[in-house]
């Protein structure tokens, strides 16, 4: 579609008048921190850090979140750990997430917010907060990050972890005491669905969400994404051996993250509960009660701020993120009133027409705000002649109303939705027309264009300029 046919469209976004040139340049200047104690065991060393992450994992199938995915090695963390239920990252898909993670940064404010996205030049990452305090940070898997100079890991492994390059990275580490930062990252289950066993599921009995309409190839597919979710728990197992392998457990912060929902749809690609959700488990023995559980409103943009002071650092007051330190070593049980969300659709394989989304969310409701809901949804999976969406549509042509509901909303959808997470967790039933949510709707589109304010997200326009910032 033309830029100019969206001049009439531009008051959607209420933010178009707001210059992104002034936003927090000093965001990217040098960043000095002071050091402290930090948090350190009985022998005086300090925490190292392994993060697991999946890719593009619905977090409702991990097998302790009550999902139907055999995940025997991140079930057996549970009952030694922190689980979270209430974790999320602040965009869909897959390089925003880790820039995210690894800037402390939301998406607009670094300026990684488009898929496969560049950060702005002079961003700091962790591996600069880090190194500084002694650590060897490093990315094993799967990257989808830009460019290398905000990012200097030390590299290795392809779409997923080198086990062997991580055992290095462990021996190494723990025969001269070094402390690490190491990011395991997955490429599973990213489509294709080609990895693990599918007939460990039947496909008559597995359970689809209650927005995906029922057919033969969504059943078939599904046993083969529960596969690979199986697969990814194996590689979780793997890391975890070699931890004990090298006599790190003891000294090792473990935090396991599912990353958005699967490619689905009203997961990826969108700011449901599917999408933006996230499983998170972190053991920290000695540090982290066994066992327990919390309820607070944690996001990804927390990890650097966290990973900082528990290695005893202060974090920087230019992270968007909130250290979660004290969350968890059980000094507090409240960290976050909301968590925010942004979908950007330029840049997404086949997709045609800007489809930009906002969201926020509180402990009871979530508020999406679809910025131009005149356009159609798309993505390669609704046009993709051979997917489980194509299928989708078969069958609502052939008069299946619940296929018809679900394969129109979407693509076709509200300015404004709004859902109560807690009665209704698949957010069917929108509420942002109904009367008695006046007052819920108008605070929560407040703390949304607050937050957009402080990012200089400029709403369409920011969507708009997301192929410069792009690789």
């Amino acid at each position: 579609m033309e830029r100019r046919n969206f001049i009439k469209l531009a008051g959607v976004a209420a933010f178009s008048a707001v210059q992104s040139s002034g936003v927090a340049e000093s965001i990217f200047a040098n960043s000095n921190f002071q050091l402290k104690k930090g948090v350190r065991n009985a022998g005086g060393k300090k925490p190292n850090f392994l993060f697991i992450m999946a890719d593009d994992c619905t977090y409702r199938d991990i097998g302790c979140y009550g999902g139907q995915a055999h995940t025997p090695n991140i079930d057996k963390l549970v009952p030694e750990a922190m689980k979270f239920t209430n974790c999320f990252q602040a965009a869909p898909m897959c390089s925003p997430t880790r820039h995210n993670i690894y800037s402390g940064l939301y998406p607009v404010k670094s300026g990684a917010y488009p898929n496969h996205a560049v950060a702005k030049e002079g961003t700091k990452s962790i591996v600069h907060y880090l190194k500084p305090l002694g650590y060897r940070v490093a990315l094993s898997g799967k990257k989808h990050i830009a460019p290398e100079e905000v990012y200097p890991f030390e590299y290795s492994g392809n779409k997923n972890p080198d086990m062997g390059a991580v055992e290095s990275l462990f021996s190494e580490c723990s025969n001269t005491e070094t402390p690490f930062c190491l990011f395991a990252c997955s490429n599973e289950p990213h489509t294709p669905w080609n990895k693990g066993d599918p007939s460990a599921y039947d496909a008559d009995d597995v359970e689809l969400r209650p927005y995906i309409p029922d057919t033969p190839v969504v059943r078939e597919s599904m046993t083969k994404y529960l596969a690979e979710v199986t697969y990814f728990d194996s590689q979780v197992g793997q890391l975890l051996d070699l931890l004990d392998k090298h006599n790190l457990s003891d000294n090792t912060m473990v935090m396991v993250v599912s990353e958005q929902g699967n490619a689905l749809p009203f997961a990826k690609w969108t700011c449901y509960e599917d999408g933006l959700g996230s499983i998170m488990i972190v053991r920290w023995p000695g540090k982290v009660e066994a066992g327990s559980k919390s309820d607070a409103i944690v996001e990804y943009v927390d990890v650097t701020p966290t990973f900082i002071e528990a290695a005893g650092g202060k974090p920087p007051e230019i992270l968007d993120g909130k250290s979660m330190l004290g969350l968890l070593t059980g000094k507090t049980d409240k960290h976050k009133d909301y968590t925010f969300g942004i979908h950007t659709s330029r840049g997404i394989l086949k997709n045609k027409q800007p489809y930009p989304i906002r969201s926020v969310r509180d402990e009871n409701y979530r508020l999406i705000w679809n910025l131009i809901p005149e356009n159609e949804f798309q993505n390669v999976v609704t046009e993709n002649p051979s997917s489980e969406f194509q299928s989708m549509l078969d069958l609502a042509a052939s008069g299946d109303e619940h296929a018809q509901e679900y394969t129109h909303k979407y693509q076709h959808r509200p300015e404004f939705e709004l859902y109560n997470i807690k009665q209704d967790p698949a957010n069917i039933n929108n509420l942002a027309d109904e009367p008695g949510y006046e007052e819920v709707f108008k605070r929560l589109k407040g703390k949304l264009d607050e937050w957009m304010k402080d990012q200089g997200d400029r709403g369409i326009q920011t969507e708009l300029n997301a192929y410069d910032h792009q690789r």
